[in-house]
């Protein structure tokens, strides 16, 4: 398994290490990206394994000593944010239309939610084993590559925001090459950070509730998910642990199969922009919202999961009071 990480050597200039299995990561020759090595590997018809094997150097990085020093950066970036598409797709774990159920059958007088009903279809339809698609999934949009942050950096709620809770869950990394074909990096530790207050109000509002940062960790998976992945998700407060839950994902516990999620995503041709980079997370079934928690500024989000060797961290942060009015031009 080929790991490709992003960071900053002590110099602050940005590089990218690779790892295979669990050899020691060293750093790529000539490539400051993870953007910049997979355009690389495209237009020269190779793979990521096979360059990065290729441009790895005799340097070593010592993963750990860069993540105390708070050098990790998100796994993939481009240097116009507008580039980057970070979107999702919920209901798509087993288990996890007990909590949206939770908060919508008050509204619904009993009878089966509208998230109910959708979670039930992918169930029934999600995984296809021919060749036609299966039961498309919940989509929703959460932003563009400025909303995306790194291992360490702040997870910031709106000062309107009603909620700012985590989402422990695997994202896929996309670039689009130059004839408008989706190309599949690898897979990302992610927490897709979402407003509950919001959405519980109404599930109309999900669409509101979504448009919030989200944080994705600095370690690409390449190749092939593995079909069951075993998780943690804490938080963290002043020092001590609030809530603890193990999260699963991997097509094992999940309703859709990856490759049905990704065909509803890319079957949309604004989509599939040469050069453009999409973050698209897959789901959780695992909320502390779901069990009355309730977060506070300062709060530590940690997000662990075999097979990755680095952990996800991420503080709560409150952004200040902001009038927006629009004016005639």
């Amino acid at each position: 398994m080929l790991r490709l990480i992003q960071l900053r050597d002590r110099s602050g200039r940005r590089m990218v290490a690779a790892a295979e299995d669990d050899t020691p990561a060293r750093r790529i020759k000539g490539a400051d990206s993870c953007y910049a090595l997979a355009m690389a590997a495209m237009e020269q018809g190779r793979s990521l394994r096979d360059l990065a094997s290729e441009l790895a150097s005799d340097e070593t990085v010592d993963l750990r000593a860069v993540e105390t020093e708070g050098r990790l950066l998100p796994a993939i970036d481009h240097d116009d944010p507008a580039r980057v598409r970070l979107t999702g797709t919920g209901l798509t774990h087993l288990g996890s239309a007990e909590g949206r159920d939770k908060m919508h059958k008050a509204a619904a007088a009993g009878a089966a939610t509208d998230s109910m009903r959708m979670f039930l279809m992918g169930v029934e339809g999600g995984k296809p084993q021919g060749t036609e698609p299966g039961c498309q999934p919940e989509w929703f949009f959460k932003g563009d590559g400025s909303c995306l942050v790194g291992p360490g950096d702040e997870l910031c709620s709106p000062d309107f925001a009603l909620d700012g809770s985590e989402e422990p869950e695997i994202a896929g990394i996309y670039i689009i090459d130059s004839a408008g074909n989706p190309r599949r990096l690898g897979f990302v530790l992610a927490n897709e950070f979402s407003d509950h207050v919001t959405e519980r109000q109404n599930y109309l509002w999900l669409a509101h509730s979504k448009l919030r940062p989200a944080a994705i960790g600095a370690e690409v998976l390449t190749g092939t998910l593995a079909n069951e992945v075993r998780g943690t998700s804490r938080i963290v407060r002043a020092g001590e642990t609030v809530w603890e839950k193990p999260f699963l994902s991997g097509e094992a516990n999940m309703s859709h199969s990856i490759a049905n999620l990704e065909h509803h995503h890319f079957k949309y041709e604004q989509f599939r922009r040469p050069g453009d980079i999409h973050v698209h997370f897959f789901g959780t079934a695992t909320l502390s919202f779901a069990e009355g928690v309730k977060t506070d500024q300062g709060d530590i989000f940690e997000i662990t999961a075999e097979p990755f060797l680095l952990p996800l961290r991420n503080r709560l942060a409150r952004a200040g009071t902001r009038s927006v009015a629009v004016t005639a031009l």
